[in-house]
């Protein structure tokens, strides 16, 4: 726990891995729009919600 917690407490490492998530959540949704197919659709939000949670990585290490 405590190598994550040196790439999460280190700004500009975590400010940089925060725009690529967010860069990869928005083309998730792009591509969730796209889709009609039902596998597809869960998949694009799983992929969603695992990126959502490493986007809160940084406050569940620190809590802990």
């Amino acid at each position: 726990m405590s190598q994550i917690k040196l790439v999460v407490n280190n700004k500009p490492q975590w400010d940089a891995m925060l725009e690529e998530i967010f860069v990869r959540i928005a083309f998730a949704h792009k591509q969730l729009e796209q889709y009609d197919d039902p596998s597809e659709i869960y998949r694009f939000q799983g992929e969603i919600r695992a990126l959502r949670s490493l986007a809160k990585l940084r406050d569940k290490v620190n809590n802990e």
